[in-house]
């Protein structure tokens, strides 16, 4: 099998659904975007008390929901206020009902 050197090329929208399925992919931050979808906001410290992690953990699986730009974080000292990005929630939204919404076009068969 040959390797190619042509350059694989995505499109703007496969690359949005990679970043949010990668962000999603801890059961943790699973819990917390359900949790933010069940409220208007949340605190840190309320996370915690949902959560049964250490705050420092609850915040690197947040850093990187927010990276991601499902979840959106104000400052205010002391606390950071977290909510769904109502931006890009509705866009992850989307991308995942067009991905899981197509049908294979051949099963694939192991006894071949």
């Amino acid at each position: 099998m040959s390797r190619t050197t042509a350059k694989v090329v995505y499109s703007a929208d496969e690359k949005q659904l990679a970043t949010f399925a990668k962000a999603m992919g801890h059961p943790v931050r699973i819990q917390i975007l359900k949790l933010l979808n069940t409220q208007a906001c949340c605190y840190t410290g309320d996370l915690t008390d949902s959560i049964a992690l250490a705050q420092s953990t609850i915040s690197q699986h947040l850093k990187v929901l927010k990276d991601a730009g499902l979840i959106q974080g104000e400052i205010l000292p002391p606390k950071v206020k977290y909510c769904l990005n109502q931006d890009n929630w509705p866009v992850a939204r989307r991308l995942f009902i067009e991905f899981f919404n197509f049908e294979p076009s051949q099963p694939c068969n192991s006894d071949s």
